[in-house]
């Protein structure tokens, strides 16, 4: 066997590791997504909240509004780059925490986020966008890397939950990625909910009706949360 020959042999060697190590990691973090993981510290989460138009903002709102908001700190309000009124309302949401001291004071920030694809776009197209959207939600979630991923069906959750995942199983963070599915979703689940469910991305997927939660076992049923 000549220097050529052992030299390719090494690098695939590397390669067949890496993949193996890969794997092996990726299977260890899917069997722990969606187990109960007891907090080694009772320091605040820093907290990832993802926003969207067409009530799922609203809905996000009602669900804040009942957490111990002082466990969930600092938070990251994050929208797409078009949709300011979602973060508007964040504002006030804030706003409203500290005006009925809620909390002592506000660790809040607000970000927006590219679209991978707005609405009536061409598919082609779709493609830069895509990639332009992923690249830069990679960059805030470098930037944040949250403890707790919140989100509830935009479409803008996609990339920042895969992302999350890709973390864990690199080791470089471990997100707990909690979906909670729209109240407007009564026989079938969303397609965000759709991948995140079938791809066992989030650890925790709730649903709003009792019938979702038949058909997706692995859900778990909390009823009416407006």
């Amino acid at each position: 066997m000549n220097k050529m020959d052992d030299c390719y042999f090494y690098i695939m060697a590397i390669i067949a590791t890496s993949v193996a190590i890969f794997l092996i990691r990726l299977l260890h973090v899917l069997y722990l997504t969606g187990k109960s993981r007891r907090l080694k510290s009772p320091q605040p989460l820093s907290t990832l909240i993802v926003l969207g138009s067409g009530g799922h903002t609203a809905e996000m709102m009602n669900l804040l509004s009942v957490l111990q908001m002082d466990r969930f700190t600092p938070r990251f309000y994050i929208a797409a780059a078009t949709d300011n009124m979602s973060l508007q309302k964040a504002r006030v949401f804030e706003d409203s925490l500290l005006h009925k001291k809620v909390i002592k004071g506000s660790s809040a920030q607000f970000m927006q986020i590219y679209r991978s694809r707005e609405v009536g776009q061409s598919y082609v197209t779709s493609v830069w966008t895509t990639l332009l959207a992923t690249t830069h939600a990679l960059w805030l979630m470098v930037k944040i890397r949250p403890q707790v991923v919140l989100c509830n069906g935009p479409g803008t959750c996609i990339p920042l939950c895969v992302i999350a995942f890709l973390f864990k199983v690199i080791g470089m963070r471990w997100s707990s990625i909690f979906y909670v599915e729209s109240i407007a979703r009564v026989k079938r689940l969303s397609l965000s909910g759709l991948l995140l469910y079938k791809l066992c991305i989030a650890d925790q997927f709730f649903v709003q009706w009792p019938q979702l939660q038949r058909k997706y076992p692995r859900a778990h049923y909390v009823g009416c949360l407006m």
